[in-house]
């Protein structure tokens, strides 16, 4: 029997009693996606995943989304290596608070991750709560955000000159992943920032300081301290959930409610994980 066990911070649940590795019964599936959007961040451990049962559940749960910059694995269209090798000194990936893809017309509703090589130490994830960061708000600095459409970009991360461009460390010691920075990186798209969620209707803040790079009808002047403000307002210990990896583990997140940050502190130690993106719904 499927169990359910929220994390008891400030957002997350364990699941567990169900197993991922073949098809889902249609209850299975209602029961999973009812959770998700409830507790927006669900790890499922002890799971023996392969590919194709990866890519199983992503369908289950709405079919696969759209990753740019970054090549699939080999063989793959929509599994994506999330890797650093022991002795990589490149940048964590992904190691600021963002929402994948943000800068897409349709961004996607969530992602998934399973943990093949996990380091004995490190490499938690940062889950932040975007429905509690707007809830807890102050009136004055939501009267300042109230209307406001952001500028969506991956420029500032995936174009030639990007964190993750030309200049990122490559060959020995440099990154594993397979990143692939382009020009189309400096396409903009625009979305409110508070926004409602288009399954649940539950307001709450939609992307951050990075894809963002801009609002509507505000300037550059004006624009970046109130971004670099609404970050650290957004990244609060109040409205986090830290997750600790296990080998076999899979984890999907609701990236329409929650910010989600890397983090470091296994040098020394490979680590491997597989992702999906879950298109929009």
């Amino acid at each position: 029997m499927m169990r359910i066990e929220p994390t008891g911070q400030a957002c997350g649940a364990v699941v567990t009693g169900v197993d991922l590795a073949g098809a889902l019964a249609p209850d299975d599936v209602a029961a999973i996606r009812a959770a998700w959007l409830q507790h927006h961040v669900l790890a499922f451990p002890d799971q023996r995943l392969s590919d194709d049962d990866l890519e199983r559940f992503t369908l289950a749960m709405g079919g696969f989304g759209d990753d740019p910059f970054i090549a699939p694995i080999a063989g793959r269209q929509h599994i994506i290596a999330v890797a650093r090798a022991a002795d990589e000194t490149a940048p964590i990936f992904a190691e600021t608070w963002h929402t994948d893809w943000s800068f897409q017309a349709r961004p996607p509703a969530g992602t998934c991750l399973y943990g093949i090589t996990i380091p004995p130490m490190g490499g938690d994830t940062l889950f932040a709560n975007q429905h509690l960061a707007l809830d807890a708000m102050s009136a004055e600095l939501r009267a300042r955000i109230e209307g406001l459409t952001a500028i969506h970009s991956a420029q500032k991360a995936y174009a030639p000159e990007g964190f993750y461009g030309d200049g990122d460390p490559k060959g020995p010691g440099g990154r594993s992943m397979d990143i692939r920075p382009s020009e189309t990186a400096r396409a903009t798209q625009t979305h409110p920032f508070i926004r409602r969620h288009p399954e649940t209707g539950r307001e709450g803040l939609f992307g951050c300081l990075g894809y963002i790079i801009g609002f509507e009808g505000m300037s550059e002047e004006e624009a970046l301290p109130l971004l670099v403000e609404l970050y650290h307002w957004q990244g609060q210990d109040q409205f986090q959930y830290r997750h600790r990896w296990q080998p076999n583990m899979l984890v999907m997140w609701d990236n329409r409610s929650v910010l989600h940050a890397a983090t470091g502190g296994y040098q020394g130690h490979a680590r491997l994980l597989h992702r999906t993106t879950i298109a929009a719904a």
